[in-house]
């Protein structure tokens, strides 16, 4: 069976500049997936023609637009890129340039040409869920986000909250605060039939 290798990390993407090329429906899509996430996103999109929503939503955000075809020169002091464009040639362009600057990027829609994918995201205050099919199907993670969004109440981030002042109580070494936390939280999971070890 294919195994999910991915690596999944969190960017503080207000600390990163990201460039999206393209100025259609798929630049859009992406953006508003970033700034859903991380509003403080610092984004500039290039691209010869923006649709209207695009541009609005860009300016509701404080997002940099360039009226401009695709030029290496946008990717100066660059750690990601998205492209999005509907011209193939364009969009591998993008990503042969990124790898020779050792620029994380995606091309959407083109597995091979994607360093990282952006997958669902549920999002409960400070819980964070990422959700990845390894580039196969942004249907299933999209149901499972719709799925996890139900299933998680909207009272975690209180837990999370107070468990983070409870943290901050416990004394001894990481070992012993891991030790007790786990402790503390492990009712917070129930137990499966046919699942518990003895």
């Amino acid at each position: 069976m294919e195994r999910n290798q991915l690596y999944p990390i969190f960017l503080k993407v207000s600390q990163l500049n990201i460039l999206i090329v393209g100025g259609g429906n798929v630049a859009e899509e992406k953006l508003r997936f970033l700034l859903k996430s991380s509003p403080d996103a610092q984004v500039q999109m290039v691209a010869p023609l923006f649709r209207e929503a695009t541009v609005a939503l860009a300016k509701r955000f404080n997002i940099e637009m360039v009226v401009d075809t695709y030029d290496p020169k946008y990717l100066v002091a660059r750690h990601m890129v998205i492209a999005t464009t509907d011209n193939t040639a364009v969009n591998e362009k993008v990503y042969h340039d990124c790898r020779v600057k050792n620029i994380l990027v995606n091309v959407a829609d083109n597995p091979p040409f994607c360093d990282f994918y952006m997958g669902g995201i549920v999002t409960k205050g400070n819980v964070k869920i990422a959700i990845s099919t390894n580039g196969k199907s942004p249907t299933i993670a999209k149901r499972l986000r719709q799925f996890l969004e139900e299933v998680i109440p909207e009272n975690i981030d209180d837990l999370v909250q107070n468990l983070n002042e409870y943290r901050k109580t416990i004394k001894g070494d990481f070992e012993e605060k891991v030790t007790t936390l786990n402790e503390f939280t492990k009712g917070l999971v129930p137990k499966q039939k046919g699942n518990d070890k003895k």
